[in-house]
């Protein structure tokens, strides 16, 4: 296959993906309403968005946020939660590697769970133009940070959040993350439970935030183990 590199398909992927940016924005909102309550500055919020590009490890990084900032367990947590993409974008081999590493990479930066599922899908119809990946992905990157910014405004103006109910934000903002990744099935929650159970247990047992690094990784390996008895039969 004759893989290219156009501006058009950059054109071509952000007018694909611009909807679902668009749908996406209430999120980035919450992102910037919560780093503002956190103590984050307009610019500090952006910046995070900017070159971190991560709403679920984004909204991780605000939960544990305090004074002084676990930076050891909070880098943990992150890493796990963005372990998958690791997995993810190998499958765009076939289409990045081709185009030179700076393309490549520099499309794989803007890499986002809905942006991924555009480009697989457009690499599969036999898509030749690999630029139609990165405009995916600055369509995505753009609508975050600008609605990241557009929360942080809002969020400097609310004096008391949790008198509109905003402390709510995060965990609610949590589960609509949480239930479209559920298969429907009994056996699908096996990881979820195992994830909250640990978590609990160290929760009672250890100071500090650990309790979100063991739940991480307790439900992650129930997960893998889920994942390989299903493949074996």
């Amino acid at each position: 296959m004759n893989i290219v590199f156009t501006t058009e398909g950059v054109r071509r992927g952000y007018v694909a993906a611009l909807p679902i940016a668009l749908g996406l924005s209430v999120f980035g909102m919450v992102y910037g309403l919560v780093a503002s309550q956190k103590g984050l500055s307009l610019a500090e919020t952006v910046l995070m968005s900017a070159i971190v590009f991560a709403g679920a490890a984004q909204m991780l990084a605000l939960e544990l946020w305090q004074e002084p900032v676990p930076a050891i367990s909070l880098t943990i947590a992150v890493l796990i939660i963005n372990l998958r993409y690791m997995m993810m974008t190998a499958v765009l081999r076939p289409w990045l590697a081709p185009v030179g590493k700076l393309r490549a990479y520099g499309s794989l930066f803007f890499t986002a769970d809905e942006n991924w599922a555009i480009g697989v899908a457009e690499m599969r119809r036999g898509g030749k133009d690999a630029a139609f990946y990165l405009g995916t992905g600055f369509a995505l990157w753009s609508i975050w940070v600008l609605t990241s910014a557009l929360g942080g405004i809002f969020g400097t103006v609310v004096a008391d959040p949790e008198r509109l109910g905003l402390d709510f934000v995060p965990l609610a903002a949590f589960l609509a993350l949480l239930v479209p990744m559920w298969e429907g099935k009994a056996r699908s929650l096996l990881p979820w439970i195992s994830a909250a159970a640990v978590a609990l247990a160290l929760h009672a047992l250890l100071p500090g935030t650990w309790y979100l690094v063991g739940g991480g990784i307790a439900g992650s390996l129930v997960g893998g183990l889920l994942l390989q008895h299903r493949d074996a039969t």
